[in-house]
């Protein structure tokens, strides 16, 4: 499970939590402009844009579970389990495996509206990456600073919903988790009057009444209402230290701890990093279960015309500052 968001103060921001009961051992990972891949269509990519975002690199190729690429296009992929529905790979078409997809957009297209019209005419195939890597069913956010779409792959064919609401967790479908949000149109952020009834003097008898009802589960249609709420009604400054931190207090409102979530195998789904992209500047912020003090990998640092792939291991052990 996952939630994604988009947030706009002076710069844009974009990111998630990833919400799992493993690890692949996820790494921040840097593809460079002249890192030559191949594709599982045959196509070989050999010049392109930079990338910056987190992946599992199980050998050459970095599957990335999101990432913004340098001309700001952001893109998420979020856990959409018994809805997903790919193809099979089709003769004379423009096949993508969905383990692919976030990689090839990131690195052919600049902006949304150019994204889409790619999307369009992709065959998004169920070909899995390898033994161990099953098919993972995903929909994805996708954004830049002007306009964010929700994208899905589904039994009736290809569904992309602009998302003027910046969020996305996973099942149900998009449409689904926005009528929803009719059932919290009462909700506010400031104290409410008295509208149950004018023959009782009820009183405020604490603050944050206005947000009564607001769910508190970890369900996806939960999270995706918190989510919204705590995004839509935030208030931050511009600077780039306030706006990190207010992005990250927002995901935060959907942490799954260790303990709160049992799976039927016993274990225990957790948040296993929250990450904050600045799509402006490429620099990419994030915390793990482990540690919550914010890293940032500026992809400007590094030489983005190079052909290798940069890593940097996610720092796992918390710090303190005991000063």
């Amino acid at each position: 499970m996952c939630t994604s968001i988009t947030f706009k103060t002076k710069a844009f921001y974009f990111g998630r939590t990833l919400d799992l009961e493993y690890s692949y051992k996820e790494e921040v990972v840097i593809t460079p402009r002249n890192f030559s891949f191949e594709l599982s269509c045959g196509q070989v990519l050999t010049s392109h844009f930079a990338i910056i975002g987190t992946a599992y690199v199980p050998d050459k190729l970095p599957l990335y579970y999101e990432g913004i690429n340098e001309k700001g296009l952001c893109m998420a992929g979020l856990n959409f389990a018994g809805n997903a529905k790919y193809n099979k790979p089709a003769e004379g078409a423009k096949n993508i495996a969905q383990y692919e997809l976030i990689l090839y957009i990131l690195c052919t297209c600049a902006r949304v509206n150019e994204a889409v019209l790619a999307l369009k005419a992709i065959n998004v195939t169920d070909r899995p990456y390898g033994k161990g890597l099953p098919v993972a069913e995903l929909h994805w956010l996708l954004a830049d600073k002007s306009k964010c779409v929700t994208v899905e792959l589904v039994s009736d064919g290809l569904k992309i919903y602009d998302n003027p609401v910046g969020v996305l967790a996973n099942n149900p479908t998009f449409d689904m988790h926005v009528f929803n949000l009719n059932n919290y149109i009462g909700l506010s952020a400031e104290q409410p009057q008295n509208s149950f009834s004018d023959k009782l003097n009820l009183q405020l008898y604490t603050k944050g009444l206005g947000a009564m009802g607001l769910p508190g589960d970890l369900s996806s249609q939960s999270r995706f209402v918190r989510a919204a709420f705590n995004k839509l009604n935030s208030v931050c400054g511009s600077s780039e230290e306030e706006s990190v931190n207010q992005f990250f207090h927002i995901l935060g409102s959907v942490e799954q701890p260790r303990g709160a979530n049992r799976l039927e195998n016993g274990k225990y789904e957790i948040t296993v990093y929250t990450c904050c992209c600045n799509a402006d500047t490429g620099v990419y912020y994030y915390t793990t279960y482990q540690n919550h003090r914010i890293t940032a990998v500026d992809m400007h640092k590094e030489n983005l015309n190079s052909d290798k792939l940069v890593r940097y291991p996610h720092i796992l052990r918390e710090s303190f500052d005991n000063s």
